[in-house]
């Protein structure tokens, strides 16, 4: 049997060459623009979206928790005083309105969630 010409000295070294850019070029462009990620970034992301999804239905409770306070009028005019988000969301923080049920320290992320949607009840009651 008689090898193709392709696969015989430089043609072979050349096709080999070819396969090995064309598969690096391939994981470049699949991982770049493709939407290829590792199983550590999915992961990740994962866990980043579930985070959001959770601030995202506990934001009610915590803006009824924050409204039911005996101060709550006091408290919404000092939140509303403060210029920062961050701020804000320390305010939250330290009051303990912003704590997930059943944990025992506050959530930046739900007080960050729950200070935007106090000061939108705010400004749209005025």
């Amino acid at each position: 049997m008689q090898v193709p010409s392709i696969l015989r000295g430089e043609s072979r070294t050349r096709l080999l060459q070819g396969i090995a850019i064309g598969a690096v070029a391939s994981m470049v462009i699949g991982f770049t623009w493709g939407g290829w990620m590792t199983s550590g970034t999915a992961t990740k992301l994962a866990d980043e979206q579930a985070d959001a999804a959770v601030v995202v239905a506990l934001t009610p409770g915590c803006v009824e928790k924050f409204l039911q306070n005996s101060d709550a009028k006091a408290n919404l005019a000092a939140l509303q005083q403060i210029s920062t988000g961050w701020e804000q969301g320390d305010y939250l923080e330290k009051g303990g309105w912003a704590t997930r049920p059943g944990a025992t320290s506050s959530d930046y992320h739900l007080a960050r969630a729950c200070a935007e949607k106090l000061v939108q009840i705010k400004t749209a009651a005025q």
